[in-house]
């Protein structure tokens, strides 16, 4: 190692002082009194700032007063210097094994305008009282639908029959689900009502029965819906059994307008003798669907609150507007109007509106009852009541003398 010039070892040892004056300095008492002192000092410092810190921490800001006695600005000033931290644990999901809980999720049916696409579940309703003799060709029709029978549930109610109505409502089921294009479900309910007038075009059509007709009617579809309908249903197709003819396409054709409730028109075929040929004369047939008039109005204020309006009957004078006498197949089907009351052969229906309650008065609603109250029941609640005048569903021929409306 090299050393400076004119240094040596030894000049810089003889330089140090000796090691007994060292042990002398160390063992001083002054000297260890002051490396005491020191360190005590270092220690209270560094311990006095921790505890600043946690003294900070836990400091009472606000009056000293106990929560209840302060006032709302001593309470907020004390609540506001700092938010309270929230710890969020988010837990595992709950699994319920209980086979009598179920859980039923409404949010995700939906009833839109591509139905077909998206999968929406179809129920469709028809009450029957001695019906047997057009039960076979209300299945030949049903089976025509092009509509996805996999998304189609079926369900009928059966009431005061007096024929063999159940006996061929079971076999043409039976027939129609032994196919490779069977229907999702099939649903018979059986309910009496103690109905007892005939079903001959003077007993169902006749004035005096329109009242008491209708409520039970009323009854029938009330109790046929409230069983038949399941959560995962979009739709509700009303259809009566005495249809002979309709369009394929009639369920994806009424979805696409997106309407609450929608109905078509219904027409007759009636086939006479002129001239040696046979022929077709197009008759109108459901007088239920109309649009109100100032006279309807008027009327209406002047009957007992119980009374059922009866449309298209002389003994009431209405002077409404019938969606029967307008429209022409041959026009553009998709044509829509708003209407007040509809008939009950067709109706297409979004289940959310049966599901808020709208139903078929079994009374007087605004002197309405079954599926002309359940339009001026569904419109008091802020739906949408429309018809397609030019859209056509034929009916049987009821053989009714001209003149009722």
């Amino acid at each position: 190692m090299l050393v400076p010039k004119g240094y040596s070892w030894k000049a810089a040892k003889a330089r140090l002082p000796p090691s007994r004056a060292v042990w002398h300095l160390l063992r001083n008492t002054r000297f260890l009194l002051f490396v005491g002192l020191a360190g005590i000092t270092l220690i209270l410092w560094r311990s006095m700032g921790s505890a600043a810190g946690e003294m900070q921490r836990f400091y009472c800001w606000g009056p000293a007063k106990a929560p209840m006695q302060m006032t709302p600005n001593e309470n907020a000033e004390w609540h506001g210097h700092m938010q309270t931290p929230v710890i969020f644990n988010h837990h595992r999901p709950i699994e319920v094994n209980e086979s009598s809980i179920s859980h039923v999720d409404l949010n995700v049916i939906k009833s839109t305008p591509k139905a077909d696409a998206n999968q929406e579940r179809v129920l469709i309703l028809t009450p029957l009282r001695d019906a047997s003799p057009y039960l076979q060709k209300h299945f030949d029709l049903l089976t025509q639908l092009s509509y996805p029978h996999n998304l189609i549930d079926l369900a009928f109610l059966v009431g005061d029959s007096t024929d063999d109505t159940m006996a061929a409502l079971a076999m043409e089921l039976d027939r129609v689900q032994k196919t490779s294009d069977a229907f999702n479900s099939a649903m018979i309910v059986e309910k009496d009502f103690g109905v007892t007038h005939g079903q001959d075009v003077e007993d169902r059509h006749g004035f005096a029965a329109q009242g008491p007709r209708r409520k039970a009617m009323g009854r029938a579809r009330n109790y046929l819906l409230n069983t038949a309908l399941k959560p995962e249903h979009s739709w509700v197709y009303w259809r009566d059994v005495d249809i002979v003819d309709s369009p394929k396409k009639i369920i994806e054709d009424f979805v696409a307008h997106d309407k609450d409730v929608l109905v078509p028109n219904i027409w007759f075929h009636r086939y006479q003798e002129k001239n040696g040929k046979k022929v077709d004369i197009e008759g109108r047939f459901d007088y239920n669907s109309w649009v109100e008039s100032p006279e309807g109005l008027k009327l209406a204020a002047t009957l007992d609150k119980d009374t059922v309006l009866a449309e298209g009957y002389k003994e009431y004078k209405t002077n409404r507007k019938y969606m029967a006498k307008m429209g022409n197949w041959r026009d553009d089907k998709d044509e829509k109007m708003k209407l007040d009351g509809i008939g009950g052969v067709n109706i297409i229906v979004k289940a959310d509106v049966h599901r808020s309650g709208i139903n078929f008065p079994c009374y007087a609603f605004e002197n309405q009852a079954e599926t002309e109250g359940f339009a001026k029941m569904a419109l008091r609640a802020g739906y949408g009541v429309y018809g397609l005048p030019n859209y056509i569903v034929w009916h049987i021929d009821t053989d009714e003398k001209p003149g009722n409306a």
